[in-house]
């Protein structure tokens, strides 16, 4: 008889060969055994019946403000928050205070967060004009999720709006580099489009020209240099039918954000839907759901950018633009599974499958024997309510606030660890770094 440490029983295991009841048994932190496992022997047994199990949920673009901006967020706060919404791993930013462009800020955060977040991680390095000689080494580093460079959108030596920058950048890298698309020069030019104390002058100021025109350049320096670039958080319907004349050499990231709320959200949030790219009209967003429904999107990120409400609440255009997002992105998206807009093989192919096959994350991102024992599990039928109180962000809100959804997070398994059960933080940060296979010999 073959003992296990975990077995979890009785699930629904949604995984790239179907959707099929299944245990799974644990041994090491990794899935040993999957099918009828009742005749095995356990130290713990999880009853998963009537739940789904999926592979554990990897956000790929959050912000955790940490170091630097930790009134708002720090990275023990945001992957409690991840864990609690049922994310098991994430990619955080370069945008801190110091930056994340060298290999001493870099190494800080590795230490900063291993056994303290509550979910594995990577960090992206920040891409610049000075730091392009150090950037082959740093793409290499154990735990680096590549290279991100901000086109606009960004301040100081994060930015990079000319073309010779990001050719330099992709011309150093070998990785896939993950870019914020936004034509800084026609943003300059536009400024005067902002309309103080309007937020909805914003996807007017930012408009879905200042988004496709920058995509299009990065998209020409892509095939220019022959490198792989994933286009974040994509919030126009031409960039959709562009990139998708160009999957050679671009991946694409969808948000929550922009599948959920349109500019009819300004008259009720105002400010506090305020992002970068912003929130459009609604024949974009039906828009990006056609790209989630023909592949176009490879992924789903949340943008997790959390502001303090006093920060969100200054007059536009002084307001900070960003929200909070790593916690509502299952049950956002669950809700939008449960509502027919995509199944939920499609969101385990964006929110797990995917991030493993562009960025070719190490045993992450699917439920096979050899993997990481990471599973996201959901009761599909739940219905809850998601509150400002139920955040566990810093910022202490969410633009979902008093929305109720079908779909809710019932447990967090990293490593084969109960992280997060039926709403309860049950084990201290074990987080550690993830590994990549074109980074292996960092």
């Amino acid at each position: 008889m073959h003992i296990f440490e975990t077995i979890f029983r009785n699930g629904i295991v949604a995984n790239h060969d179907g959707v099929k009841e299944a245990d799974i048994g644990v041994q090491n932190g990794r899935i040993a055994a999957l099918g009828d496992l009742s005749r095995a022997a356990d130290e713990t047994m999880v009853d998963c019946k009537g739940l789904h199990v999926l592979p554990g949920v990897i956000d790929t673009q959050v912000h955790f403000r940490e170091p630097g901006l930790t009134h708002k967020e720090d990275l023990e706060s945001g992957s409690r928050g991840a864990v609690l919404g049922g994310v098991t791993g994430v990619f955080e930013m370069p945008n801190t205070n110091p930056l994340t462009t060298t290999r001493e800020a870099f190494d800080a955060k590795i230490a900063a967060g291993t056994n303290r977040m509550h979910c594995d991680f990577a960090f992206y390095v920040g891409g610049t004009h000075e730091n392009v000689s150090e950037l082959r080494e740093l793409e290499k580093l154990p735990g680096c999720a590549g290279i991100k460079v901000f086109m606009g959108s960004s301040t100081g030596s994060l930015l990079v709006q000319d073309d010779d920058g990001v050719e330099a950048i992709l011309s150093a890298i070998t990785r896939r580099a993950a870019f914020h698309s936004e034509d800084e020069y026609m943003l300059e030019e536009r400024k005067d489009l902002r309309i103080p104390g309007d937020p909805s002058s914003h996807p007017v100021w930012r408009s879905p020209e200042v988004a496709l025109n920058c995509t299009k350049r990065l998209v020409a320096l892509a095939r220019k240099t022959g490198k792989r670039i994933h286009v974040l958080h994509i919030s126009t319907g031409e960039e959709i039918a562009f990139l998708a004349d160009h999957k050679d050499v671009a991946s694409v990231e969808v948000t929550p954000h922009h599948l959920t709320l349109d500019d009819t959200s300004y008259a009720r949030l105002g400010t506090f839907v305020q992002m970068n790219p912003p929130i459009r009209d609604k024949s974009h967003q039906d828009k990006i759901w056609a790209g989630v429904s023909s592949g176009v999107a490879d992924i789903l990120g949340s943008d997790h950018a959390p502001h303090t409400l006093q920060e969100k609440q200054h007059p536009y255009p002084m307001s900070h633009s960003g929200m909070t997002g790593v916690q509502t992105l299952v049950p956002t998206m669950l809700n939008h599974v449960n509502a027919g807009k995509l199944s939920l093989e499609r969101f385990v192919d964006m929110t797990s499958h995917g991030p493993n096959r562009l960025f070719g994350i190490v045993r992450k991102g699917r439920i096979a024997v050899g993997y990481d024992a990471d599973l996201t599990i959901v009761d599909l039928k739940r219905r809850k309510t998601i509150t400002n109180d139920w955040i566990a962000s810093r910022a202490g809100w969410t633009p979902y606030d008093g929305i109720t959804v079908t779909g809710w997070p019932v447990g967090a398994i990293v490593r084969g660890h109960r992280v997060m059960w039926q709403g309860e933080l049950v084990t201290p940060g074990i987080g550690q770094p993830m590994l990549f296979s074109e980074a292996l010999t960092g």
